[in-house]
């Protein structure tokens, strides 16, 4: 079978046949091998929408499987109050995380790897154990969580922008990886709505944050996103690495920057770009 035997991809009800759905699965996932960007599909098809564009998701997913990649999270997106408002959407997006795309602290990644990379300051949440309950609340993510630790959030995209919300979805919600770092703690360590942060690019403090943006707790992003994979036939599971949404703007980085995001007690990442 296509898909792996930890998740159990369940389509929700969509506008679009299923073909459709495989045939932008392949341009996106050709298009993320060549660094390129491709047309909107909302403009091909007018009648396109967020159940449609995570049933590309789950089509890319599924291709990516099949090349022997290995599905280790999610990212949730769109956890700020202003930018639901911005795009109205009324709750969190997801997107997926595959081994491939996560690296630890002092990563040197090419530029050529991505069409146009940005980076955003979250914190990670590693799963101790499951999240298969049909209404999870912050209590069952704090105890579900063996520790949490500081991250970066790695942005690009794969269609040509502005765009829909069901474009973005498609397009893995933005998601091009992670990179993890600083010191990973247990959630009762540490007031999790108050981590604060920097973030620096080439030696400058260009964005500040704290984690309260994050729907007043990052915690409800994992319920957010419990919800929505409950609704797909899915789960969080034991192992898994969440990165539960950005604290702070997106910041652009080209060949020859260097990143470092500083957690305080937390400790820091650092991140470099070659040509």
């Amino acid at each position: 079978m296509i898909c792996c035997e930890r998740r159990k991809f369940k389509v929700k009800a969509t506008k679009l046949d299923p073909e459709t759905h495989r045939a932008a699965a392949a341009i996106l996932d050709q298009a993320s091998a060549n660094q390129s960007v491709v047309p909107l599909f909302s403009v091909a098809h007018h009648e396109m929408s967020i159940a449609d564009g995570y049933a590309i998701q789950r089509c890319w997913a599924e291709l990516r499987i099949q090349r022997g990649e290995r599905l280790v999270g999610y990212k949730v997106g769109f956890t700020s109050h202003a930018m639901q408002k911005a795009y109205k959407v009324e709750k969190p997006l997801s997107g997926r995380l595959f081994d491939s795309m996560v690296w630890g602290t002092g990563a040197q990644l090419s530029a050529r790897r991505f069409f146009k990379l940005h980076v955003e300051v979250e914190l990670a949440f590693i799963m101790g154990s499951d999240l298969a309950s049909q209404s999870v609340t912050i209590a069952d993510v704090l105890s579900a969580t063996v520790f949490v630790q500081p991250a970066l959030e790695l942005i690009d995209y794969r269609t040509v922008t502005p765009r829909s919300i069901a474009d973005m979805v498609a397009d893995n919600t933005s998601c091009a990886g992670a990179v993890l770092g600083g010191r990973p703690v247990r959630p009762s360590q540490l007031n999790l709505g108050w981590v604060g942060a920097t973030l620096a690019k080439n030696g400058n403090i260009v964005e500040t944050g704290v984690s309260a943006a994050v729907l007043g707790h990052p915690a409800r992003a994992l319920v957010a996103l419990s919800e929505q994979l409950a609704s797909e036939g899915e789960w969080i599971k034991a192992g898994d690495i969440i990165l539960s949404g950005a604290f702070m703007p997106m910041v652009d980085v080209i060949s020859g920057d260097t990143i470092q995001a500083d957690f305080g007690d937390l400790g820091t990442i650092d991140l470099s770009v070659t040509q």
